[in-house]
């Protein structure tokens, strides 16, 4: 989504709804894979996804129509912990904020309107309370940590070091996804591809950033945003103009022109 298939005001392009129902013509899904809420998934990519398979919360949840196909959970343990530890790094000086990612809604307990608004824009179902571990945890798909700074540079590190049972995976400039140790959206589309009787050969995947990187493993036609982290360039086999350049469905073009 972000960096990939959004453009850098983060919409959507234009022909998006005519190249998924040209896709479906052809008989191929159109699946969004990203770290962003179901819900919020389903909002902005609207009627055109109507009944295609979604991978959410970066793999931890996978559902098509009303069937969940894949779900992983962390522990409540593991989620204290990472609740805990990002208020700790707030006390270290760390401008960072959880949110706790369930399976039907999202929670934060930070409430300034700058940590507020950048967490709307990927959580449409999204309760503000007074105290995290007060919420019930054991539904946990992931704890995301948001971090105001360079999350590379800054608290990703003491993340990964603080919560050492779940897998810490930097899904943005300033985001670190605390998830199951297994979870992952490779994970997730292996898990689609079992379920619907898709091959990596006939699975495109297109990505920018390090939480996209296992995904290259189960696609044989595997693009490169121009914009990508050097680790995802180093993996796929070609390069899709950049997100700001409608790169995305460009591509998906060429390639149904390929199809005839």
């Amino acid at each position: 989504m972000d960096g990939t298939l959004l453009d850098g005001d983060g919409l959507l392009p234009a022909v998006f709804a005519d190249t998924v129902a040209r896709l479906r013509a052809q008989g191929v899904l159109f699946t969004p894979a990203s770290g962003r809420q179901l819900a919020n998934l389903r909002t902005v990519l609207g009627e055109p996804i109507a009944h295609s398979p979604i991978i959410a919360e970066n793999g931890t949840l996978v559902v098509q129509d009303d069937e969940v196909i894949h779900c992983e959970t962390i522990s409540v343990n593991d989620t204290v912990a990472a609740i805990s530890t990002t208020r700790d790094l707030g006390i270290d000086g760390y401008n960072v904020g959880a949110v706790m990612a369930g399976v039907e809604c999202a929670y934060i307990d930070r409430q300034d309107p700058p940590f507020v608004e950048e967490v709307s824009r990927y959580y449409r179902e999204l309760e503000v309370v007074d105290d995290l571990l007060a919420v019930p945890l054991n539904r946990t798909l992931k704890v995301a940590v948001y971090d105001f700074g360079d999350v590379e540079a800054g608290s990703s590190q003491a993340l990964k070091a603080a919560v050492p049972d779940v897998q810490a995976v930097v899904s943005g400039v300033h985001w670190t996804d605390l998830m199951p140790p297994t979870a992952s959206k490779g994970r997730a589309l292996a898990a689609l591809q079992t379920r619907l009787g898709i091959t990596p050969a006939q699975t495109a995947v297109f990505g920018d950033y390090l939480n996209d990187l296992d995904m290259y493993e189960h696609a044989e036609l595997s693009f490169a945003m121009a914009n990508a982290h050097p680790g995802i360039q180093a993996v796929a086999h070609w390069t899709a103009p950049a997100n700001t350049e409608g790169g995305v469905l460009r591509t998906v073009d060429a390639l149904l022109e390929r199809l005839g």
